[in-house]
């Protein structure tokens, strides 16, 4: 997730998630007073310890809850159809190519928001994730490498970076 310290990644969002996004909290958002109406209904069937109706509403009440923080704080940090990083440098917003050691393949993904993985049409990893973080700033023809979660050094290469058209 993006801060708003010194340090913070901002996250990079085309228009379109941006507005779907923002449709979702809204919705969210004005769902909040049946969400409250079904708790007090259910609330008022009796023993709450025994009442899963209740319980139900309140863990719905509490999921909501969070994905409107979440939403709230990923468009309150985003940048919207702002231009990428110049063409060639891997950032947020760009479509990269890479090549991982040992490996003749050549990967495309996006590097962006989850957010953006229903609209983009190709994989996403986030800027924020080990592989984002040491391509950002990377040029073409660049090698980086990561630590992997169990520990595990890889390199990459960057074969292509270029803005993502949508």
């Amino acid at each position: 997730m993006s801060t708003l310290d010194n340090d913070a990644t901002v996250t990079w969002l085309t228009q379109d998630a941006h507005d779907r996004l923002s449709r979702e909290l809204e919705e969210l958002k004005a769902n909040r007073p049946v969400i409250a109406k079904e708790i007090n209904e259910r609330r008022e069937e009796g023993d709450l310890r025994e009442n899963g109706g209740y319980q139900a509403a309140r863990e719905e009440q509490a999921k909501q809850e969070g994905r409107i923080l979440q939403l709230e704080n990923l468009l309150r940090t985003a940048r919207v159809g702002e231009a990428p990083v110049s063409e060639g440098v891997a950032g947020p917003g760009m479509v990269v190519e890479v090549r991982f050691e040992g490996d003749d393949e050549v990967e495309r993904f996006l590097i962006g928001s989850r957010e953006e993985s229903e609209t983009a049409g190709i994989d996403v990893y986030s800027s924020a994730s080990p592989l984002g973080k040491a391509l950002t700033g990377a040029r073409e023809g660049d090698t980086v490498q990561y630590d992997t979660p169990t520990g595990k050094t890889i390199k990459v290469a960057l074969v292509s970076a270029r803005p993502f058209t949508g």
